[in-house]
């Protein structure tokens, strides 16, 4: 009678290195410190400084994905670990910001729409990171890193110029939930990663983007105010455009669009230190 050999399920040289990389992480960790920062500061009244500290955010968001690409440092923990941060930075201290900022006035109306902001972005991190899209040019919904730049703009343009309550608190009410739905629509926003940066470009694009810095510069909050602002309804110009063209953007691959990973850039967001991109 044979002798049974007992079989090992993973050789050696197969089993995962254990440990996690510590770059791509640090980014992501340092998003997360921002969103709680933020938060603290609403908690006390300074929002202008709860207001920078999501946009920040957003922009260490925007490199931890990118961060573990260059590096070769993807994991699936960095992946699981981004989509809990983006989650905290993108929907809680947002939600929270402007609940205190002037929602907590309205009562249950208020912290109700603040609810449904947080939970829209819970399910649009869901859908993404579960929904193989077979478009690289488009997102499906408003990435919730845009949606939280853009309230957080527009939090610290009122701070600045010291408006607050009456109307202010009701378009204030309003934005968030429009941007809630946003998130969860089908609406097609740009990815913007058909933009190649890694070969040369003309000397009227490095001229151009350092007026981009500059324009910036002149009244930072009013700027991103307004390009946020042309972002999130851009879903809505994009998604009539393409309907007259009869153009599916996400019924069918895309095989004009470059197979490389997602990244999500701010205006995304959702990226991932460790993911493919969030957003």
């Amino acid at each position: 009678m044979a002798k049974l050999q007992k079989v090992s399920t993973l050789d050696s040289s197969e089993r995962p290195p254990k440990g996690i990389y510590i770059l791509p992480n640090l980014f992501t960790t340092a998003s997360l410190f921002a969103a709680f920062y933020a938060i603290i500061q609403s908690t006390v009244g300074n929002f202008e400084n709860a207001a920078i500290a999501v946009i920040i955010a957003a922009v260490l968001d925007s490199l931890d994905g990118r961060v573990a690409r260059m590096t070769n440092t993807v994991s699936d923990f960095g992946k699981e670990y981004d989509s809990l941060v983006d989650l905290v930075a993108f929907g809680l201290a947002p939600a929270l910001i402007l609940f205190e900022w002037g929602l907590k006035d309205l009562g249950k109306v208020g912290w109700l729409t603040a609810f449904i902001y947080v939970a829209t972005t819970a399910l649009r991190l869901a859908r993404f990171n579960t929904q193989d899209s077979p478009s690289k040019r488009y997102f499906q919904g408003l990435p919730c890193p845009a949606a939280a730049v853009l309230l957080a703009a527009g939090i610290w343009t009122a701070a600045t110029y010291n408006v607050t309550g009456g109307l202010y608190t009701i378009v204030g009410l309003g934005t968030m939930f429009l941007l809630s739905m946003a998130m969860v629509s089908p609406l097609p926003y740009r990815s913007f990663k058909d933009l190649d940066l890694k070969h040369r470009v003309p000397f009227m694009a490095v001229l151009g983007l350092v007026l981009v810095f500059v324009l910036i510069s002149f009244d930072p909050p009013r700027v991103l105010l307004v390009a946020f602002s042309s972002y999130a309804v851009s879903g809505l110009i994009v998604w009539g455009l393409l309907r007259r063209s009869g153009e599916q953007v996400f019924g069918q691959k895309d095989a004009k669009s470059p197979e490389e990973p997602e990244g999500d850039p701010i205006v995304s967001g959702e990226n991932a230190s460790g993911r493919v991109n969030r957003p």
